[in-house]
């Protein structure tokens, strides 16, 4: 079972998504402290996590899969918003300075396609940014969260894919030691559980954070494949994710070394 972008983005707005929007995005903060002047863009339902770096990267833009849908974002402003194949994006080769992977790689059945094609686009001195639900935590065994949905990873499974896939893992995090519920006195002290999970059960977390770096260096089969680009279209306001997903989409034949 699948969520879709009307689901999470009604979990981001309940005061457990708050609080987990809060002490992520923290998280990712820490590791991208200033991208004024780059391009970052969110793959599968990041939005939540972008909002902060507005008027600062440029361009930035949410890269929502067709299985899940889009919605419109920022919901006041021009939307930044595309609907997209998971390995078929719409940007042009080492186009990306950051990519940030959110609610995606459990859902996704075609995981190492999924990589190569963020491979494709981000720069050789680019970072991707994973945050993946932990196999090992609490909240990958309910169904209360988007982190309880689809397939779980363990650090040594995320170290073979990311390997497998071209990639060098290079930071490795841990959070969301808070039990996956709403409740007032659990959400009155989030920062305290975290502190405390740290030291008492530092791999139980919920999810797992993992930042990557490109391996320029690795070999790529020069295969060439006829595929078709989709180019980015922005989601108007009130589109829902089910009437996103049927508009049409224009698109681009051309041929390109896979993976190059």
């Amino acid at each position: 079972m699948q969520l879709d972008a009307i689901d999470l983005k009604e979990f981001y707005a309940c005061p457990l998504g708050i609080v987990v929007r809060r002490l992520l995005g923290a998280r990712v903060r820490s590791r991208w402290a200033d991208l004024k002047g780059l391009s970052v863009f969110g793959v599968g339902f990041a939005t939540p996590y972008l909002s902060a770096y507005r008027g600062e990267a440029q361009p930035l833009g949410a890269l929502m899969p067709a299985e899940l849908g889009a919605i419109p974002w920022p919901e006041q402003d021009q939307s930044l918003t595309a609907l997209v194949e998971e390995t078929e994006l719409p940007l042009d080769d080492e186009s990306a300075d950051r990519l940030l992977l959110v609610h995606m790689l459990e859902w996704s059945e075609k995981s190492r396609e999924l990589l190569r094609e963020l491979w494709r686009v981000l720069k050789p001195n680019g970072r991707l940014l994973m945050i993946v639900p932990n196999r090992r935590g609490l909240w990958a065994r309910v169904d209360t969260t988007p982190f309880g949905y689809g397939s779980p990873f363990s650090r040594t499974q995320l170290n073979k894919l990311l390997k497998e896939s071209s990639f060098s893992p290079e930071n490795w995090d841990y959070a969301l030691y808070m039990p996956p519920f709403n409740w007032r006195i659990l959400l009155r002290w989030p920062v305290f559980w975290e502190r405390l999970g740290l030291v008492l059960w530092p791999t139980f977390s919920g999810v797992i954070l993992v930042e990557a770096t490109k391996q320029v260096y690795a070999a790529v089969p020069l295969r060439e494949l006829r595929k078709v680009r989709r180019r980015i279209v922005p989601i108007p306001a009130g589109v829902t994710p089910q009437a996103a997903s049927s508009v049409a989409i224009g698109v681009d034949n051309c041929v390109y070394n896979a993976g190059l």
